[in-house]
């Protein structure tokens, strides 16, 4: 039995003020979706099997371009956030793994496993970082890395890489993630296609060094910290990179890193048809790569997104087997409340969309219905489905409410008075 952050005791009793609710809303919700022909116990029971990653570094407070003002009780190291992650899984039942970001939570890997066997959690993808400098880096990243005009800064990029691949290895990851900062500030001040020839020169030879069951994602993003040109900037450039490398490469959705206006669940569409979608990140956004929680903005975008993807599943789309992971910057709220609403509006997206009409659909677009398709659509996202994420919970031994019984359970008071308060400083993600 995995150990448990939160007392049992306090789950159980937030539980238990909640349950009868729960139950008469369950049973009313069942008895509306049986009237279309959906037995709500099926959607419960896939649920509960959904999970998405947690990023290690998404649990300390974020930052912007400008400042960043540390929240009480911040996690010390990998080890705080691996506490974190578990108070977040234990809670809501939808988070079994972290993702490493390394070197940010470098440590003997050996000691990560244990931390996280601790807690009944496993590791996603491995993240490399070559789009800042650690303290005791020979070469800089300042003019970029795996793309870089320097043979030596290309080495350094890639045997980083390559080392997150062994430490992976050890952890159990399938998966290492690569995204770079790499661009240009001006015009003229890079070669784009030299510098793209360069990055696809570095990217093969890590390629080279997968495992043969891992996989390897890589992820656009159209600007930021580059903002006159980026190497990687746009979808169609990631399936190139894809095509290129090979059958174990994928492209990786962030929702924030796109164009305003893209029609991004088109692009899954043409990821999944092709067979190079290899993931999300999810956050939501405003403006541009904002990392706000997922779904505080534009749900239905976030629900369109997992109609693709169910449409996916349900087919039975050759190859379909995507990588969840939230990746978000936590500003002014409490990082863990945040993640864990977060994973719920991914898990609430899903079941939305697993109740869709597809056969009323199809008819719909066959005859050119479009007011009729769009609102099947509509029908689907309008239906409340927290009851069915609640059982669900329940029924795994989560919250029914996990900020209620976290903000009971006093553990950010706990955390604040073991963990050094730091100081504010500059800007940053983490």
């Amino acid at each position: 039995m995995s150990d448990l952050i939160i007392s049992a005791d306090v789950v159980e009793k937030n539980n238990a003020a909640r349950k009868a609710d729960l139950e008469r809303d369950y049973a009313s919700l069942g008895e509306r979706l049986d009237r279309r022909g959906i037995a709500i116990d099926a959607i419960r029971d896939k649920v509960e099997k959904f999970g998405v990653a947690i990023p290690s570094w998404g649990v300390g407070t974020g930052g912007t371009r400008f400042a960043r003002f540390p929240g009480a009780g911040e996690p010390r190291g990998i080890f705080d956030k691996i506490e974190d992650c578990a108070v977040i899984s234990q809670l809501t039942q939808a988070t079994p793994t972290v993702s490493l970001h390394i070197p940010w939570d470098k440590a003997d890997p050996n000691r990560l496993k244990q931390a996280a066997s601790r807690f009944g959690l496993g590791f996603d993808a491995m993240n490399s970082n070559t789009f800042s400098d650690a303290n005791d880096q020979k070469l800089s990243y300042k003019f970029g890395s795996l793309s870089h005009a320097d043979a030596g800064t290309r080495r350094q990029a890639v045997e980083h890489n390559l080392e997150c691949i062994e430490i992976g290895k050890t952890l159990g990851s399938k998966a290492l993630t690569v995204w770079i900062g790499d661009g240009s500030n001006f015009p003229g001040q890079v070669n784009f296609a030299k510098a793209f020839e360069r990055y696809l020169d570095a990217m093969r030879e890590i390629y080279a060094g997968l495992p043969a069951d891992w996989r390897l994602f890589t992820e656009h993003k159209m600007y930021e910290p580059a903002f006159y040109s980026t190497v990687v900037q746009d979808w169609g450039t990631n399936y190139i990179i894809a095509k290129e490398l090979g059958d174990k490469a994928f492209c990786l959705v962030d929702l924030g890193h796109h164009a305003p206006n893209v029609n991004i669940e088109m692009i899954v569409s043409r990821l999944i048809q092709f067979g190079k979608l290899g993931g999300f990140h999810f956050n939501d956004s405003k403006y541009g790569d904002d990392d706000l929680d997922a779904g505080s903005i534009d749900p239905y975008r976030l629900f369109l997104v997992f109609n693709e993807l169910v449409d996916a599943e349900l087919s039975g789309a050759k190859g379909f087997d995507p990588a969840h992971m939230l990746d978000q910057s936590h500003n002014v709220t409490d990082p863990i409340e945040s993640l864990m609403l977060s994973a719920v509006e991914v898990q609430r997206a899903y079941a939305q969309a697993l109740l869709v009409d597809r056969k009323a659909l199809e008819g719909f677009q066959e005859e050119n219905d479009a007011l009729m398709a769009t609102q099947t659509l509509k029908a689907a996202y309008r239906t409340d489905v927290e009851p069915i994420l609640a059982m669900a919970r329940l029924r795994t031994g989560g919250a029914i409410d996990p900020v209620a019984a976290y903000r009971e359970a006093g553990y950010r008071a706990k955390v604040a008075a073991e963990r050094p308060a730091v100081a504010s400083g500059g800007g940053g993600i983490v």
